[in-house]
């Protein structure tokens, strides 16, 4: 830390400052106690202090973010909504066409950040420190197939590219419509990391018999899906799904036991 700098800076500021250098882009009581080598207690009175001088903005159970970036010498600012995710929404990850856009299976651009949660959500659409979010509730012991992505200072959970796959078929809202998910599995299949077994993996513990018939379904329309379309086959579950619970679906796959609209009744896909 330059001296002169903390020399001109009051002794809180000072302090807070001394924080800021060794925390992540959140700050947390932890970071306090190991900065300054003061006690839980002390350290959860100096955010609170902070907070209330406007120097800190509470962001989620014991996180905080600074907001008076001038009058801290700190060029630091709060641009990056991923970062938010872990004191927002844990457990929890990006998934979704975030993810998506993330592993490169999709140009399309989407406002909102999608993120599993395990906690309960009152709203799906939020709006959290200026960032907009979708949110979808998941048992958290459904929560898996995860990987850390360093994000400025900050580890935040993102679904793998395997398990984008899988939370969009489950959930073709949440992928942005059925097509859009197909576009992201065609993307998938051209990989050098794509997995089948990896996907049926993935389906057979989230558990949700749809996902295989609609995963079957579109692997079926291409030339290259022969493997994955026989490991679903083998899993078909009892009873009718739709291929997408948005779109008015009466024809009956009777083979995938799935329901679908009149654009997806011929063509071959990719």
């Amino acid at each position: 830390m330059n001296s002169s700098i903390q020399s001109r800076l009051p002794r809180g500021r000072a302090q807070l400052r001394q924080v800021l250098a060794g925390s992540g882009d959140e700050i947390h009581i932890a970071d306090v106690t190991m900065a300054l080598c003061v006690s839980r207690t002390e350290a959860a009175k100096r955010l609170a202090r902070w907070r209330e001088q406007g120097w800190l903005r509470r962001v989620g159970s014991g996180a905080y973010v600074p907001v008076s970036i001038d009058t801290l010498g700190s060029e630091r600012v709060l641009d990056d909504a991923w970062v938010l995710v872990s004191a927002l929404f844990a457990p929890g990850y990006i998934a979704g066409p975030t993810a998506a856009e993330h592993w490169d299976l999709t140009e399309q651009i989407f406002k909102d950040i999608v993120v599993v949660t395990g906690q309960a959500i009152r709203e799906r659409h939020q709006k959290r420190q200026g960032f907009d979010f979708t949110l979808k509730h998941l048992k958290p012991e459904k929560i898996f197939g995860t990987k850390p992505i360093w994000r400025h200072n900050t580890k935040v959970p993102v679904s793998d590219v395997h398990r984008t796959i899988i939370d969009m078929l489950d959930d073709p809202a949440l992928g942005g419509g059925i097509q859009h998910v197909s576009d992201c599995l065609v993307a998938y299949f051209k990989r050098g990391d794509r997995s089948d077994q990896k996907l049926i993996e993935y389906a057979d513990q989230l558990g949700n018999g749809a996902v295989v018939k609609r995963l079957g379904f579109l692997a079926e329309r291409r030339a290259d899906g022969a493997t994955l379309v026989e490991l679903c086959r083998v899993r078909l579950t009892a009873g009718n799904a739709k291929l997408d619970p948005a779109l008015d679906s009466k024809r009956l796959i009777s083979r995938w036991r799935l329901l679908i609209s009149p654009s997806w009744t011929s063509g071959e896909t990719g």
